[in-house]
C-alpha cells in the first residue's frame, strides 16, 4: 500500500515533513504533485512549497531528477520499497492549501501528497506522527488504526482534508449517519448548540431533497471544518466533508436569538458547500469524470454546478425557516443588483465564464467587472429564472429537474444535453431557447416579469452617487478615496478617471468620502475631480447625465398579487 507519514516538523517555521513509501516502485518512477485542487479552478502551483526532497531504498540513496515544475523521476536500482522524504511549507489560511502554526494545523492532500504515477488506483494510507500536546484530528477519511486513515485510491485520498489542533467539536446524527462539526479559532462562549442545530436543519432538508424522507445520503460520515478568523470567507467542498472559513464575529452568540447578516451569510455558506455533496462531487461535469491533476480541466458547466448550488443555498435557509421571505428576497435582490452593476455581463456569457474560470474568475483585477460575469451569481439567477418558468407553467419545478438528473445519471457525470433533457422531461417542452439565451447569450434575464408572476414586487431605488458615476472605491479617513475600478462606458471613464487614481478634492474641496460632495452638487451638474496619478496631480471634469442613473432593484412580496401569482408565491416563498 502507498503510505504517507505526515509529521509536524516545525510549527514556528510552518513546516510539515512528509515521508512517502512506495512498495515495488517502477524502474523509472514518476512522482508529481497536483497543480490545482478540484473545486477551485485555478492553477496554484502547490509544488513551489516543497523542498529538500530525498529518496532512498533501504539505506541506499536514490537520485531524484526534477522533470518539470511539479514532478520528479526516481530510478531505483535495488529491491525493496522506495522512500521519499520532503518538507512542505504551509502558511496559507485559505481552504485550498495547507497551514501550520503553534495552535492549528490544516492540510489538503493535494498540497502534501505526491502522486505515484501509474499507481493512482491502488489503496493509499495516511499516518500522522506525534502532534503537539492537546491537539485533536478531524477528517472524514476512513480510519485505519491509531492515527492512521485509508483511502481506496488517490482521488479519494486528496478529497479528504485534515483539521488539526484544539478546537470545538459537536455532533448530530441524520438518517443513521453521523455528522460532525469542528470550529477552530472561535472566541470563548459562542453558541455552538445553535450552530449545530441550524446546520442539522439544513442537512436534513437537503438529504430529503435528494433522497426522500427515508433516504440515506451517499456517505457514511460527514465532517464540517470551520476556521474562524478576523476577516475571511470561503469554502471548498469534498465528497464527505467541507472546509470553511468565516469571520469570527459572525458566529452565533449565546442569548441572542436574532440572526445577524453575518450569521445568515455563514449559514448560506454551510448550505452551499453541503449541497455540493451531490451537485459537483457526484453529479458532475462530464469533463470531470477523471481529473487530470497536472493541468487545467475545462468545462462550460460551472454555471450549473456552482450557479445552481448558489440558488439553492439560500433557498434552503428559506425552506427550513432559518430566514423569512422578505430576508430571502433581500438576498436575491443583492445578487440581481450585483450582476446588473457589472458591464461584463454584456460581454461574457455564463458558459464562457465557466470555461474561462482558470484565467479570469480567480484572478480579478481592475478590469474584471467590465470583461466578465460571475458564473456563481448569474448562474444562480439562471436557476431562479428556470424555476419560476417551470412553476408558472405548472409543469414541475427545478427540484424535479435536479432529481431527474440524479436518477438518469445515477449520481454521475452529465453534460448540457442531459440538463436540457431533464428540463424537457419535467416541463414537457424544449427549453433550448432559454438555455441559448440565458446561458450562452449576454442579454439580461427576464427576472422582473418572472418575479411579478410569482407575486413579487420589483421596485427601483436610488443607487449610490459614486456608483452611478461608474466608480468602485476604497474609502477611509486615513487612506482617503482610492479608485479601485472604473466601469465601462461610465461618466468617470469618459472623463479619464483610471483605476489606481487617488481622489483628493471635488471642486477644490478635500473629501474623505466621494458621496459627501452630494451636499453641494445637484443631479446633472458638472464638477471637477483633483486626482493623484503616479505622483502627478491632474484635474478631470465629469459631466453626469441630467437624470440620475438607475439605482438598485428592491424585491418585496407584492401587496395585492393576482390570484395565480399569490398561489405561485405561496409555493415558491411560502408566504
Amino acid at each position: 500500500m502507498i503510505t504517507y507519514r505526515i509529521d509536524v516538523a516545525d510549527v514556528h517555521a510552518h513546516l510539515y515533513r512528509v515521508t512517502l513509501t512506495v512498495p515495488q516502485p517502477a524502474a523509472e518512477q514518476v512522482l508529481s504533485l497536483p497543480v490545482w485542487i478540484p473545486g477551485s479552478y485555478m492553477v496554484r502551483e502547490f509544488g513551489r512549497h516543497l523542498s529538500q526532497l530525498q529518496a532512498r531504498q533501504g539505506r541506499t540513496p536514490v537520485a531524484l531528477q526534477q522533470r518539470d515544475k511539479t514532478s520528479w523521476i526516481a530510478r531505483p536500482t535495488g529491491r525493496g520499497a522506495l522512500t521519499v522524504s520532503y518538507l512542505v511549507y504551509a502558511f496559507d489560511t485559505s481552504v485550498r492549501t495547507a497551514f501550520l502554526n503553534a495552535w492549528r494545523g490544516f492540510f489538503n492532500n493535494t498540497s502534501l501528497c505526491l502522486r505515484v504515477e501509474g499507481r493512482e488506483a491502488e489503496p493509499h494510507r495516511i499516518e500522522l506522527g506525534t502532534l503537539p500536546r492537546g491537539w485533536e484530528v478531524a477528517t472524514a477519511m476512513e480510519p485505519d488504526g491509531p492515527r492512521a486513515w485509508r483511502a481506496a485510491d488517490y482521488d479519494e485520498l486528496v478529497d479528504h482534508p485534515f483539521e488539526l489542533g484544539s478546537f470545538w467539536r459537536g455532533r448530530f446524527e441524520l438518517a443513521g449517519v453521523p455528522h460532525e462539526f469542528v470550529v477552530a479559532g472561535a472566541w470563548p462562549g459562542f453558541d455552538g448548540d445553535r450552530l449545530l442545530a441550524d446546520t442539522r436543519r439544513i442537512c436534513e432538508a437537503q438529504i430529503q431533497f435528494w433522497h426522500g424522507p427515508k433516504g440515506k445520503p451517499p456517505y457514511s460520515r460527514y465532517v464540517f471544518m470551520l476556521n474562524v478568523v478576523e476577516d475571511g470567507y470561503g469554502g471548498l467542498e469534498h465528497r464527505a466533508s467541507t472546509a470553511l472559513i468565516a469571520n469570527r464575529r459572525d458566529l452565533p452568540r449565546p442569548g441572542v436569538t436574532a440572526s445577524s447578516d453575518g450569521y445568515v451569510t455563514l449559514l448560506g455558506l454551510i448550505s452551499h458547500e453541503f449541497f455540493h455533496t451531490w451537485n459537483v462531487k457526484r453529479l458532475r461535469p462530464a469533463e470531470f469524470a477523471q481529473f487530470d491533476y497536472s493541468r487545467e480541466n475545462y468545462t462550460q458547466l460551472l454555471w450549473f454546478f456552482e450557479g445552481f448550488t448558489s440558488y439553492y443555498d439560500d433557498q434552503f435557509l428559506l425552506r427550513t425557516g432559518l430566514i423569512d421571505a422578505p430576508r430571502y428576497l433581500k438576498l436575491v435582490g443583492k445578487t440581481i443588483n450585483g450582476v446588473l452593476a457589472a458591464p461584463g455581463r454584456q460581454v461574457q456569457s455564463v458558459a464562457q465564464s465557466s470555461f474561462d474560470a482558470w484565467v479570469k474568475y480567480y484572478r480579478a483585477d481592475e478590469n474584471t467587472p467590465n470583461a466578465t460575469v460571475s458564473y456563481y451569481t448569474k448562474g444562480s439567477l439562471v436557476a431562479m429564472a428556470l424555476d419560476l418558468t417551470l412553476r408558472a407553467e405548472r409543469r414541475g419545478t427545478l427540484d424535479d429537474v435536479m432529481r431527474a438528473l440524479w436518477a438518469a445519471s445515477r449520481g454521475g457525470p452529465i453534460d448540457e444535453a442531459a440538463i436540457a433533457a431533464a428540463l424537457r422531461q419535467v416541463g414537457r417542452r424544449s427549453y433550448e431557447a432559454e438555455l441559448a439565451a440565458w446561458v450562452h447569450g449576454t442579454d439580461d434575464l427576464p427576472l422582473p416579469a418572472l418575479l411579478a408572476k410569482a407575486g413579487v414586487a420589483v421596485k427601483a431605488e436610488p443607487g449610490g452617487w459614486s456608483a452611478g458615476l461608474g466608480l468602485r472605491l476604497a474609502e477611509g479617513a486615513l487612506s482617503g478615496v482610492q479608485v479601485r475600478q472604473v466601469l465601462r462606458g461610465s461618466v468617470a471613464e469618459k472623463a479619464g478617471v483610471s483605476a489606481g487614481d487617488e481622489v483628493l478634492a471635488v471642486d477644490g474641496w478635500r473629501v474623505r468620502r466621494l458621496d459627501d460632495a452630494q451636499q453641494w452638487i445637484s443631479a446633472g451638474q458638472p464638477f471637477e475631480l483633483l486626482l493623484v496619478r503616479d505622483q502627478r496631480l491632474l484635474t478631470v471634469r465629469l459631466v453626469p447625465p441630467a437624470e440620475a442613473a438607475a439605482g438598485n432593484l428592491a424585491l418585496t412580496p407584492a401587496d395585492k398579487p393576482l390570484k395565480s401569482a399569490a398561489a405561485l408565491r405561496r409555493e415558491w416563498l411560502g408566504c
